[in-house]
């Protein structure tokens, strides 16, 4: 018998509304189309991108995906990576389910991909992290209206060296027909100064492909650092789309949460 992870934040994160969810992927993605497409990148290896409500971080998370329109029949498997919010863990949950569901539907998970995964010694299979979790649930709407037929590996990281990230990237083996996800937000809770102070560090740093060390500059900083390994290794460059914060899209400057956009190329 097969089980689903249903959808958790649907209507708080993003529309519950299949026809309102799809119009606000769309709108998203056409008010980044024409900008990115002066970047004339070729196909991405991996994207980073944010994991807040559509409200805050939905158009910077599309500059990321609109990456992809060009070259999706060349993704067949998603790898993706976020961040513990609800459960602590130590290593990376990969979830027991054969498919997670949002209100666009359903997307199998790769159980070969998985397969290889689960034999790492700090990889679980346990389906409670991922029960509430949003960094992972926030980016399936976009990648099911843009790719439509593929499957995927989710993982929960939570107490986990960057040294273990890259393990597990690189124990997944050939990943030509694959894109990696690291969705991770960056400075929270700052004033608006300070975030965008310390939010231009980290992505400079980002950009010389130096490792994020702290969470204060992003909740995916030990994510963030094993995919630097992993984009060194393979030769993989990365380019900066887009920089915002809450502050400027639906909140308070006095308290805001940073969000960027990189998409990783050969």
């Amino acid at each position: 018998m097969t089980s689903s992870r249903p959808a958790a934040v649907a209507g708080t994160f993003y529309p519950a509304s299949k026809e309102e969810l799809l119009a606000t992927i769309q709108t998203f993605l056409e008010k980044s189309q024409n900008q990115i497409q002066k970047f004339s990148l070729p196909p991405p290896k991996a994207l980073l991108v944010p994991h807040a409500g559509y409200i805050y971080s939905g158009e910077t998370a599309a500059f990321a995906y609109a990456t992809l329109n060009s070259h999706t029949s060349q993704i067949k498997k998603v790898i993706l990576l976020g961040p513990a919010h609800r459960v602590y863990i130590q290593g990376i949950s990969l979830p027991q389910h054969d498919f997670f569901t949002t209100p666009l539907g359903k997307i199998e998970i790769d159980s070969k991909l998985r397969d290889l995964a689960k034999t790492l010694s700090f990889v679980s299979l346990d389906d409670s992290p991922h029960q509430w979790e949003h960094s992972i649930e926030v980016q399936l709407p976009f990648l099911q209206d843009i790719l439509r037929d593929f499957t995927l590996l989710p993982g929960v990281v939570g107490d986990c060296s960057p040294e273990d990230v890259f393990g597990f990237l690189d124990a997944l083996g050939n990943l030509d027909d694959s894109l990696i996800i690291i969705s991770s937000d960056l400075s929270h809770f700052k004033n608006y100064a300070e975030a965008t102070r310390l939010d231009q560090q980290t992505i400079s740093q980002i950009q010389a492909l130096q490792e994020v060390s702290s969470l204060e500059q992003a909740c995916g900083s030990r994510i963030i650092s094993g995919w630097i390994r992993y984009a060194k290794k393979h030769a993989l460059l990365p380019h900066l789309l887009d920089y915002r914060n809450s502050g400027d899209t639906a909140g308070s400057r006095k308290e805001v949460v940073g969000y960027c956009a990189f998409a990783f190329t050969h």
